[in-house]
């Protein structure tokens, strides 16, 4: 639903909300059912009680004084007594319960032919009918005494009280809801590769005992990533050592040229692997994020390229620095770059482009390559995954484009790979802007 909220704070809040506003429309519905029939009864014994009188004071009243009697009770008490006429207009009674009842009760009081409407003669008042030997009458009351009093004061407190209980569901839930926030948090940081703040291991026990689980879960990744940081910094040190002999001795050797260069080469590919292994297994979160100038950054990532001999169009668009951690963004740029190159080649110029889009910043690397398959673009984001065609003639460990991905989710983006206009392939790494840098 379009206007259904998505946190369960405020889904559970306006459950309760609903289900309290429910029970007390339901006690209110109980206590009007319960109330018709003291009403009734009340009511009775009040009209019962004015008819009976006012037909004695009638009956015992001497003749030359009853008019003034009768003026009495209009001025005094507001009640008004007339003859019934034979041509007058009587209103039907409403089809109401509480009338009902009140004209059934009345009739137990003063007689089966006791009549009640509240219209006679386009006068509003409650008619109640009695006789005086063969004479019937009518008594008026004012509608009034009919009428419910709203009970102001049951109102107000019944209104504060369901503030109250409103106000304590939500604090309820906010208490129960906060930690489960945090625990999002911290769990969302552990997914872009950095270790979070222990967690409050405060509230239900049950929530303290989850918070507990998981800051112990943290130290355990915590102590794996040292541990495995640890282990590839022994293996890289232990296998470049002898690559760096190995290299110095192809160099001194009586070998020829092309023969040197092939054996070099292949020494620098399992160099450049291990640097991969390094690179994947880096902990992202370890380099603190700094203000970076994105569009100076990939400009110097290009001269450094172009040094090379590769030809790279720029089109970077003059951004404000932003948080970033710049030299794992720049790894992952300079991923793309070797990898265009390695499918693409280096005969056309690729294009390195920095623009805006909507609320993030998105870094394209553009080539002319054969491209890749759309179904094929989420399985290649994997370590150590080729495309099939490119299995055979395979260089690397297939981590290059898994490296960029992590670096990109570290930062809170993605990596995307789609097919460029003509032919080719877009590599693009879209971050999205911190809030203040959004507006």
């Amino acid at each position: 639903m379009k206007f259904w909220p998505h946190s369960l704070l405020w889904r559970t809040f306006l459950l309760v909300a609903v289900l309290i506003l429910l029970s007390m429309l339901a006690w209110f519905a109980i206590y009007s059912a319960y109330e018709n029939e003291p009403r009734t009864r009340q009511l009775t014994q009040l009209m019962a009680s004015v008819a009976n009188l006012t037909r004695s004071a009638l009956i015992n009243a001497h003749p030359e004084k009853r008019r003034e009697l009768l003026r009495d009770l209009s001025d005094r008490e507001g009640i008004h007594v007339y003859p019934v006429d034979a041509d007058e207009a009587v209103a039907p009674l409403p089809d109401k319960p509480l009338l009902a009842n009140l004209l059934a009760e009345l009739r137990q009081e003063l007689g089966p032919q006791t009549r009640l409407t509240l219209e006679r003669n386009d006068e509003r008042a409650v008619f109640v009918s009695f006789r005086i030997d063969d004479d019937e009458y009518w008594v008026a009351l004012p509608s009034e005494r009919l009428e419910r009093l709203i009970p102001w004061q049951w109102l107000g407190w019944g209104s504060a009280a369901l503030a109250l209980s409103l106000a304590g569901a939500y604090l309820i839930m906010f208490r129960v809801t906060r930690p489960l926030q945090a625990l999002s948090q911290a769990a969302a940081a552990i997914g872009r590769g950095r270790t979070p703040t222990p967690v409050a291991e405060a509230g239900p026990d049950e929530i303290a005992a989850l918070a507990r689980a998981f800051n112990q879960m943290t130290n355990d990744l915590a102590r794996l990533d040292s541990d495995r940081a640890l282990i590839l910094a022994g293996i890289s040190h232990d296998l470049r050592t002898p690559l760096t002999r190995l290299r110095m001795g192809i160099e001194l050797s009586g070998a020829d040229d092309a023969t040197r260069d092939g054996m070099v080469a292949d020494v620098e590919e399992m160099d450049k692997t291990i640097g991969q292994f390094l690179d994947f297994a880096r902990e992202i979160g370890g380099e603190p994020l700094q203000e970076t100038p994105l569009a100076e950054l990939l400009d110097d990532l290009a001269a450094q390229y172009a040094r090379r001999g590769v030809s790279i169009d720029c089109h970077l668009a003059p951004l404000p620095a932003m948080p970033l951690q710049a030299q794992a963004l720049r790894r992952a740029c300079s991923n793309l770059i070797d990898n265009a190159l390695r499918h693409a080649g280096s005969a056309a110029p690729l294009t390195l482009a920095l623009h805006r889009a909507g609320n993030e910043i998105q870094i394209d690397l553009c080539d002319r390559g054969p491209g890749i398959p759309a179904h094929e673009a989420e399985r290649l984001k994997l370590p150590f995954t080729r495309l099939d065609a490119a299995r055979s003639n395979a260089v690397g460990a297939g981590l290059g484009l898994a490296i960029v991905d992590r670096i990109a989710r570290g930062h809170g983006g993605r990596l995307d790979l789609l097919p460029r206009e003509g032919g080719g392939l877009i590599a693009r790494i879209a971050i999205p802007l911190a809030p203040h840098d959004a507006l």
